[in-house]
């Protein structure tokens, strides 16, 4: 029997958040993170989503809760993200705008 792992592309962010992430939180209204635990690194992929032509990998590690701070920021008509450059520089992950540099629990990086 195959299993099929193959990870949804989403067209933007709010399509991602509406159609991955809202029934998500409705079918786990006690998860925190999108892999359903409380603490530890993920090494697997929720979904993908494009954001300005580029295709970006949501961590399963992220916390659901800045999910919907992104979600409504561009709900109310503002752009929430910041492009920015990993350590080696090799890559680029988003950030929050107003959001802690460190610790930020937002882990979406270039695919």
């Amino acid at each position: 029997m195959s299993v099929n792992n193959i990870k949804p592309v989403y067209p933007d962010f709010i399509t991602f958040y509406e159609e991955a992430v809202k029934p998500f939180k409705t079918a786990n209204h006690a998860a925190i993170r999108l892999d359903n635990k409380l603490k530890g690194n993920s090494k697997s992929f929720f979904a993908y989503f494009m954001y300005q032509d580029k295709k970006w990998k949501v961590a399963s590690d992220t916390h659901i809760s800045k999910l919907d701070v992104a979600y409504e920021a561009f709900k109310n008509g503002d752009d929430p993200f910041v492009v920015k450059p990993v350590r080696d520089h090799k890559a680029e992950t988003l950030n929050i705008k107003g959001q802690p540099i460190r610790d930020t629990r937002f882990y979406v990086y270039s695919a």
